[in-house]
């Protein structure tokens, strides 16, 4: 329960303290609990069965070790693998920056998901999920890259 309410209260330190050293806190009733990370403060552990939709079940996207607590909708069009670590990220609540890093095992077991059409070197394009093709759309890649261009050109396909 602590970790849900943990991250639940994270957000960007604005407090005029130790912004530099700790980019993130979380209040507690008046304690001040800051964070400092080496990538994003919101990480995705696990996937999750989701809640039932028109089109069929909704899966959720679990972050942070909180289970079921700390749930966001899975949405497959927006991983992005970034081009300056390798590493996968997906949309997190906006109050911690909009992107989260995806755990390297869950990344590692949706590796052969992807799909290359612009060769190995350029980032993925599709993601094949649960019987459908996505067309990963890049939309994160200015969150990731502090509204810098990233240093791989990504050219949106067909499909």
């Amino acid at each position: 329960r602590f970790l849900a309410f943990f991250f639940k209260q994270l957000q960007p330190n604005r407090s005029g303290r130790y912004e530099t050293q700790f980019p993130f806190v979380s209040l507690c009733g008046r304690e001040r609990n800051f964070l400092r990370c080496d990538d994003r403060p919101v990480v995705f552990t696990e996937i999750l069965p989701g809640t039932g939709t028109d089109t069929g079940t909704e899966r959720l996207l679990s972050y942070c070790g909180a289970g079921d607590r700390l749930t966001i909708p899975f949405q497959p069009q927006n991983l992005v693998v970034s081009p300056r670590n390798g590493r996968l990220y997906h949309p997190a609540p906006t109050r911690v920056g909009g992107v989260g890093l995806v755990r390297s095992t869950l990344a590692l077991e949706w590796d052969p998901c992807f799909e290359y059409e612009l060769g190995p070197a350029q980032p993925p394009t599709h993601f094949n999920w649960e019987g459908r093709r996505y067309r990963l759309t890049g939309e994160l890649l200015p969150l990731l890259h502090g509204g810098e261009s990233a240093d791989v050109t990504v050219t949106p396909c067909q499909g």
